[in-house]
């Protein structure tokens, strides 16, 4: 996504003091600088955007690979982050705060669509660390029924996953499809680490349920 987003904003959001430039400010001390004002100063946004850009574009990339209107997406997210950025308490958690803002977004828009799309890609499928669900699909080339039957699993797990309730389904997201650690959702959702743990469990245990007639025995 472009910087060029801002380009419109009013000429009222005033750039930073001269003596303070914004790429020599730590993340934590940017963010805080940004939630002085009702609305973030237009040259603090954007090396905060700079910074992060990346990680919302991965996050939205393994939500919907093959989703082609995610710049949209990702554009959307800066903007409710901009709208909203003197909500954020404590502002070293803007890391954690910036991807449930994306997973969010990524869900509602999911909800709009009268269509369900594959999100995810068949060579990234998810591992679950204990083998409670085997996601393996076989190496061979597929017939027309195998293919069929596939495309109908993915299209399965992707509603089972979305009909997830809001805090089970981000947990699972980030830590199946973003690959963070126990510790690390943890502190993005500022929950315990039992509590991580917990939900975890219980959303592996719903989409089982939810997807055991295309697993088999």
């Amino acid at each position: 996504m472009s910087q060029s987003m801002f380009s419109t904003w009013p000429a009222s959001i005033s750039a930073p003091k001269a003596a303070v430039k914004p790429e020599q400010l730590t993340s934590t001390e940017l963010v805080a600088f940004c939630q002085q004002r009702l609305r973030p100063e237009r040259m603090m946004f954007a090396e905060l955007l700079r910074r992060y850009q990346g990680h919302v574009d991965k996050l939205l990339y393994h939500l919907a690979p093959d989703w082609p209107d995610r710049a949209d997406l990702a554009q959307e997210v800066w903007i409710r982050v901009y709208r909203n950025m003197r909500r954020l308490n404590d502002p070293a958690k803007f890391k954690g705060w910036l991807g449930r803002i994306t997973t969010n977004l990524f869900y509602d828009e999911l909800r709009r669509r009268k269509r369900n799309r594959a999100t995810l890609s068949l060579d990234a499928p998810l591992a679950l660390e204990d083998g409670s669900i085997d996601w393996d699909v076989p190496a061979n080339a597929p017939g027309p029924v195998d293919t069929m039957m596939t495309q109908e699993f993915y299209d399965q797990l992707h509603r089972a996953i979305a009909d997830l309730p809001e805090v089970f389904r981000t947990t699972i997201v980030l830590r199946e499809i973003q690959g963070l650690s126990y510790e690390e959702i943890a502190e993005m959702t500022e929950v315990s680490l039992g509590t991580v743990k917990s939900r975890i469990a219980r959303a592996r245990q719903r989409l089982q349920t939810d997807l055991q007639p295309y697993l088999g025995n």
